[in-house]
């Protein structure tokens, strides 16, 4: 497959239809991760209260649940809108952030894990294994230690084992479905020096899962968008604030032959 103008496609086709991604996600963040689906081309909403968290979901194209500030009220309109977004047969993408640093944030993660049908599941290695119940530890919002180094064959493991496409993270990322795993290569050191950078990779993923059915392809080519947006960014910023402002400005501007030419996905060998 020529992954350039696969991802090139895909974001195509989010600028034509303009999905409204409903978010339930990191306070903290809230205005990054909007911006940033504005500046791939899709619309955020973010609504919380348990009353309209269905209804919201229900008119989405694409749902995220992110755990980034949890509160009782928070983990209840998440599952509402979960359950009612598969109801309608729409995309529920999941990131379990801080899943292992608290029992509270665990349980949240299996409980969702449960009782909501999730198409992805993104995180870094640690909050993967500890929502798959393989271990790990994580520290506040940020990687811990997970219980392999293999993260490829700890992604395609926890997929199988969770029957749904998994998403770890990281300096390569990987996607797998329990039987395929692509790997990307995209991204840059400076999106570990900004607050933000994984949920919005996240609302990236809800916006091309959106136009693209295939949870591994469009988990993978929304990756590669957002890895090689990072990497046109650190070219023009001095330090970690322009970084930011760079980066929505590289999401809005990238251009197929950029694309064509920077995409970095790939099928790693078995070992």
């Amino acid at each position: 497959m020529e992954w350039g103008a696969k991802v090139a496609a895909c974001i195509e086709r989010v600028r034509e239809r303009r999905p409204l991604i409903h978010h339930i996600t990191n306070l903290v963040v809230t205005n990054v991760t909007a911006n940033v689906t504005l500046a791939v081309g899709a619309s955020p909403v973010m609504a919380y209260a348990p009353e309209e968290v269905a209804d919201m979901a229900r008119l989405a194209q694409g749902v995220v649940l992110n755990m980034g500030t949890l509160t009782q009220e928070v983990v209840e309109a998440m599952m509402l809108a979960g359950k009612a977004a598969k109801e309608a047969g729409i995309p529920v993408i999941f990131d379990p952030v801080g899943a292992g640093a608290t029992p509270f944030r665990t349980s949240v993660a299996h409980r969702i894990i449960e009782e909501v049908p999730i198409d992805v599941l993104r995180g870094n290695a640690s909050e993967i294994a500890c929502v798959a119940g393989l271990g790990g530890r994580t520290r506040g919002v940020d990687a811990g230690d997970s219980p392999s180094d293999d993260l490829a064959e700890l992604t395609r493991e926890i997929a199988r084992k969770l029957e749904t496409v998994v998403v770890t993270t990281g300096a390569t990322d990987y996607v797998s479905d329990g039987t395929r795993l692509l790997a990307v290569d995209n991204g840059h050191p400076m999106l570990t020096r900004v607050t933000g950078t994984g949920c919005s990779a996240t609302s990236v993923i809800a916006a091309f899962r959106a136009v693209e059915t295939d949870g591994v392809e469009a988990s993978a080519a929304a990756l590669a968008y957002y890895g090689l947006a990072a990497e046109k960014a650190a070219e023009a910023a001095g330090g970690p604030g322009s970084f930011q402002v760079a980066l929505l400005d590289a999401l809005y501007n990238l251009t197929r032959d950029v694309l064509l030419q920077g995409v970095r996905i790939r099928e790693p060998r078995r070992s």
